[in-house]
């Protein structure tokens, strides 16, 4: 069965940088094996976006888990 982890990230969007900054974050989230699963304004910092992140477990991550 397949194993995975999750991260949720907020991003306030208080300047003209935000969203390039947001996408350099996230590629360097995908390069270390992090997918974006959703993105949502986010509530939690009034102004901003709130992304959730999955990856999966390899064998010997996935057994330390259980």
């Amino acid at each position: 069965m397949k194993r995975f982890e999750y991260q949720i990230v907020t991003f306030p969007m208080d300047r003209k940088t935000s969203l390039i900054e947001m996408q350099e974050d996230l590629n360097l989230r995908g390069s270390q094996g992090w997918e974006v699963v959703s993105i949502s304004t986010s509530e939690f910092a009034n102004v901003g976006h709130t992304a959730f992140l999955k990856r999966e477990l390899d064998v010997e991550q996935a057994v330390e888990a259980t």
